[in-house]
């Protein structure tokens, strides 16, 4: 964190003008649950104001980040070299690309987010790596995703594609159509490649959780009515098959070790769940 002689955040390079780092931002808060440094101190107010009626938002933060990590490993042994990263967010440790060159040298990743302090900072980390690139676009378009010359220039469409939308979905408001959304990228990939998925659900989100979101991000963070319930996450995986143990706690997807799941993994509040295009 870069602090200024009052004790208070100052902007740093990767910054894009004009951005009010006085402002809670969505990315930046989710970096200070995960232990990172890249936010300021409106963004630790906010999480701590969250925190504050929802104690386990940095364990499900970490927990999501888990399962992304075991998503991507468990999609490079199944032969998947290339993944867009949907609402990336930050990059924190154990990124997509880190995870996915570790278990299969030589993988490709786009990185999206529609937020441009997070494309600028993400930039200024991956400019470097000839195997990644970051573009800013909004999910509500997946054509300006799927078109970036980045993306064509790193994926190749006539093979399997990792597609990642982790705690991104719970964010787009039902009248935009989530799930013709997912359709879409869907449409565009090929049989064999995967959807990876996590979504705040309404079973155990509380309302007083979704309350303080709404008001500490201005309007920025979805309204309750977008976290949705177990059926309306499911419907996210018309055309893929959902893999075992299908639709779970984040905790419960495949753990390393039983014992890393805990007693009561619905605490953390996200559902979450792989599938893949079936062949034919």
């Amino acid at each position: 964190m870069v602090q200024n002689g009052d004790g208070m955040a100052s902007e740093r390079d990767w910054v894009p003008p004009g951005v009010d780092t006085s402002k809670a931002n969505i990315a930046r808060v989710y970096d200070y649950w995960l232990g990172g440094t890249n936010n300021f101190l409106a963004d630790q107010d906010a999480a701590r104001a969250l925190i504050a009626v929802e104690p386990n938002s940095r364990a499900m933060a970490r927990a999501n980040r888990g399962f992304l990590g075991r998503a991507v490993r468990f999609l490079a042994a199944s032969g998947i070299r290339q993944f867009i990263d949907v609402g990336s967010g930050i990059p924190t440790a154990r990124n997509v690309h880190e995870v996915a060159e570790e278990a299969a040298p030589g993988s490709r990743v786009v990185y999206a987010d529609i937020d441009e302090v997070v494309v600028a900072h993400s930039r200024a980390l991956l400019e470097n790596n000839p195997d990644v690139s970051v573009i800013q676009a909004d999910l509500r378009n997946p054509r300006d995703i799927l078109d970036a010359p980045e993306t064509r220039r790193l994926i190749d469409f006539e093979k399997p594609v990792g597609i990642l939308l982790a705690a991104v979905l719970h964010f787009i408001p039902d009248q935009d159509d989530p799930w013709a959304i997912v359709a879409r990228l869907r449409d565009a990939i090929v049989p064999g490649s995967y959807l990876v998925l996590s979504h705040a659900s309404a079973e155990m989100m509380s309302e007083d959780f979704a309350k303080v979101a709404k008001k500490v991000y201005e309007g920025k963070v979805a309204a309750s009515s977008n976290i949705r319930r177990r059926d309306s996450i499911a419907r996210l995986f018309d055309g893929f098959d959902l893999l075992e143990p299908g639709l779970v706690w984040l905790p419960q997807w495949r753990p390393d070790n039983p014992d890393d799941v805990p007693r009561h993994p619905e605490k953390l509040w996200m559902l979450a769940g792989v599938g893949v295009i079936p062949a034919g």
